[in-house]
C-alpha cells in the first residue's frame, strides 16, 4: 500500500480524467495488479486459492479499504468478482469454471451480478421478475435489472442472473440463477446512474435482458436454487465490504487527526477544541468494536461456516457502513467546507460508507434478522 498503491492514486485519478470515459481501464491497475501478483498478493480472498482462512484475510480486506478505488483490484479481489468467483467456484460445472472462472481469477476479465431490479423491492429477492424460462436445449431470459455494479465496464464478460425459472413452486425455490455471456444478443445496459453524484468505473447500470438465449448448459447450480446461492454468495462477501468500511474509516480518521493538529481556531488547534476531542474519541471506540465484531464473525465462519455466523453476518453489515458514515462525516465537519470536495477523499468515502447501508440488503432487513435471532433463544413466559 504504502509502496505501490498510494503513490498510484494521483496517476489514476489523473488518467481517468485524460481518457474522458468514467469505465476507462487505466493502464496503472495493470501495473499494480503486476507488482501484487509479483509479490504472491492474488485471490487472497478465496480459501482455496490463497490458503488463508476468512480470519486471516480480514484484515488485509481492512488494509485495502484505505484505497477502494484501486486496491482490491490491484490483488483481484474486488467486487462483484470475488462472489462471482466463490461461487463459481462452489457451484460452477468444470465446463463453467474452465470458461469464466479461469479467466477472472486470472484478472483478465470482469463480471457482474444482476439480481437487483427496479420495479420491485429487491431486498425481498422472492420479488424477483426477471423470467429465466427453458426453450429446448436452452434457457431464455427475459427482464430489467440494476445495480449489477461493473456491468459498464468493457472488461465486464460474463453476469450471473437470478430469475424465475418455476413461479408456481414455493417463495424460495423459483428462482435460479444462469451465466449470461454479455455479448449475448438482447443484452443492453440502457443506462448508468450516479451514486450521491459519484461515477464508478464500470457503474451500476441498468441492464435489460431482451428475451437472451442461453444454453441450458449455462444453469448455475440446479433449477430452483437460485436463492440459496445468493445467500451463499452474500455471506463471505458482507465480511470483505465491512472489513473494507473499517479501513476506509481509520482513513478517514486519520485525516481528521491531521486535520484537527493543523489547524487553529479561536486561538488554539482543533485538536484542543473539546467537542473535536470527543469527535476523535468517539470515532476511535468505534472503529474499535465493528473490527472486533468482524473478526469474531470471521472466526465463527471459519469454525463452523457461513451458517453458524447468520446473525453475526447480519450485524456487521449494519455495524460497519454505519461506523464509516460516521467518522467521514466528522471528519467532514473537521475539514471545514474543504471536506465536502474533491480534494479530499473524505465526501467520497462517507458516499460508500451510505451506499452500504442499503447494497448487498439494507439495514433494516439485517437489523429483523438479529432481532429474530435473538427472540428465537427465548420462550414464551421467560423471565429472566
Amino acid at each position: 500500500m504504502d509502496e505501490e498503491v498510494f503513490p498510484a492514486e494521483a496517476v489514476y485519478r489523473q488518467q481517468m480524467e485524460e481518457s474522458g470515459d468514467p469505465n476507462f481501464f487505466p493502464p496503472v491497475i495493470d501495473d499494480l495488479k503486476k507488482a501484487a501478483r509479483g509479490r504472491g498478493l492474488w485471490n487472497l480472498f478465496l480459501p482455496d486459492e490463497s490458503g488463508l482462512t476468512v480470519s486471516e484475510y480480514a484484515p488485509l480486506a481492512e488494509i485495502t479499504g484505505w484505497s477502494p478505488w484501486i486496491a482490491p483490484e490491484a490483488i483481484n479481489c474486488s467486487a462483484p468478482d470475488t462472489g462471482n468467483m466463490e461461487i463459481l467456484h462452489l457451484f460452477g460445472t468444470p465446463a463453467q469454471k474452465e470458461r469464466w472462472l479461469a479467466p477472472l481469477l486470472e484478472g483478465e476479465i470482469r463480471s457482474c451480478f444482476s439480481m437487483t431490479e427496479p420495479d420491485v423491492a429487491s431486498s425481498d429477492a422472492t420479488n424477483i421478475r426477471t423470467r429465466v424460462e427453458r426453450a429446448g436445449a436452452d434457457y431464455i431470459v427475459t427482464g430489467r435489472k440494476w445495480f449489477s455494479s461493473g456491468a459498464a465496464s468493457p472488461r465486464c464478460k460474463v453476469a450471473i442472473v437470478m430469475g424465475v425459472t418455476n413461479p408456481d413452486a414455493d417463495p424460495h425455490h423459483r428462482q435460479s440463477m444462469v451465466l449470461v455471456p454479455f455479448d449475448s444478443p438482447g443484452v443492453v445496459v440502457e443506462r448508468q446512474p450516479t451514486v450521491f453524484g459519484y461515477h464508478d468505473r464500470g457503474a451500476h447500470p441498468v441492464v435489460n435482458y431482451d428475451h437472451v438465449r442461453v444454453p441450458g448448459a449455462n444453469l448455475l447450480g440446479e433449477e430452483g436454487g437460485g436463492f440459496a446461492i445468493a445467500q451463499a454468495r452474500l455471506g463471505p462477501g458482507r465480511i470483505h465490504h465491512c472489513m473494507r468500511a473499517i479501513g476506509a474509516a481509520e482513513r478517514c480518521f486519520a485525516m481528521m487527526c491531521q486535520r484537527a493538529k493543523a489547524r487553529v481556531a479561536f486561538g488554539k488547534t482543533l485538536a484542543e477544541q473539546g467537542v473535536v476531542q470527543e469527535w476523535i474519541a468517539d470515532a476511535r471506540i468505534k472503529i474499535d468494536q465493528a473490527r472486533l465484531l468482524v473478526l469474531k464473525t470471521a472466526w465463527l465462519i471459519d469454525n463452523f461456516g457461513v451458517k453458524g455466523a447468520r446473525t453475526e453476518i447480519a450485524a456487521i453489515k449494519v455495524v460497519a457502513p454505519d461506523v464509516l458514515t460516521f467518522v467521514a462525516d466528522r471528519a467532514m465537519q473537521t475539514f471545514g467546507a474543504a471536506g465536502f470536495t474533491n480534494d479530499f477523499p473524505i465526501a467520497e468515502l462517507w458516499a460508500m460508507g451510505r451506499w452500504l447501508q442499503i447494497a448487498d440488503g439494507p439495514d433494516e432487513v439485517h437489523r429483523r434478522s438479529v432481532a429474530r435471532a435473538e427472540l428465537g433463544r427465548f420462550e414464551p413466559g421467560f423471565s429472566g
